[in-house]
């Protein structure tokens, strides 16, 4: 039924929003006359991986850099993705990833190979469905950017403050999919361009509806500054991006 839907609601949104998606594109290549699409592989279900689309919000060969996470900060960012990042409109193209059945409207969000080779086992469970266009973290996380504006390594401090509380939001929608639930989420990815504050109260009752960890809820209200926190899995907090999961205690 959700892959069904998921291809109805794909399919319909991408013949309505064809006009507006030319003239995001012809605005996007008018600034360099580059494609105004960006395309780069992310890791989806079973840990395949397939080539997510988005509008190019950033200038050509970003991806070039190294640095992965993107602080609002970042210098790479062009005028008009700041305004489609903000806005969320940059992700519409992955519409086109649903329609082919690599994505759905909800899920986890899909990762690069390099964050998924560092996950731990209970991470793994991620990988056991679609990756989504939205979720419970892309709505406590909307403003990841910000998060880590003038880090020094937003690499690094991705992985410490933002991804512990993802995946375990991740995994908290692995166990409890429904279309009740989709249904939910996808209003509350709506209601944040108008009011985060009151997305985050939707997702508050959402947490405690499911009896969610209380460490998880508190820090999803986010009126506390995040602190670096192991990933689910794992005893440690990471230290250094690149460095492989510890494996969990035996006790």
């Amino acid at each position: 039924m959700k892959r069904l839907l998921d291809f109805l609601i794909a399919g319909f949104s991408l013949l309505v929003l064809s006009p507006f998606f030319s003239l995001v594109a012809l605005l996007i290549w008018l600034q360099d006359f580059q494609s105004p699409f960006y395309v780069a592989p992310r890791v989806g279900k079973s840990g395949e991986s397939f080539p997510l689309i988005k509008f190019r919000s950033m200038v050509v060969g970003a991806d070039r850099s190294g640095v992965d996470s993107t602080s609002a900060s970042d210098p790479r960012i062009t005028r008009l993705g700041a305004v489609l990042r903000s806005s969320k409109l940059d992700e519409l193209p992955q519409l086109w990833n649903v329609l082919r059945g690599q994505m759905s409207f909800v899920g986890p969000r899909p990762q690069i190979e390099r964050d998924v080779l560092l996950y731990t086992e209970n991470e793994q469970k991620l990988l056991t469905i679609r990756p989504g266009i939205t979720d419970l973290a892309s709505i406590v996380f909307a403003d990841e950017g910000e998060i880590l504006r003038d880090c020094s390594d937003p690499d690094l401090e991705y992985n410490r403050l933002i991804r512990p509380w993802k995946s375990r939001l991740g995994l908290i929608y692995v166990e409890n999919q429904s279309l009740e639930l989709d249904l939910r989420l996808f209003f509350l990815t709506a209601l944040v361009l108008i009011s985060w504050p009151w997305a985050l109260k939707g997702v508050h009752k959402i947490l405690c509806s499911l009896d969610a960890e209380e460490t998880l809820i508190r820090v999803c209200k986010r009126k506390d500054p995040l602190i670096p926190y192991p990933p689910p899995g794992s005893p440690q907090v990471v230290v250094e991006r690149t460095s492989k999961p510890p494996k969990p205690n035996s006790a």
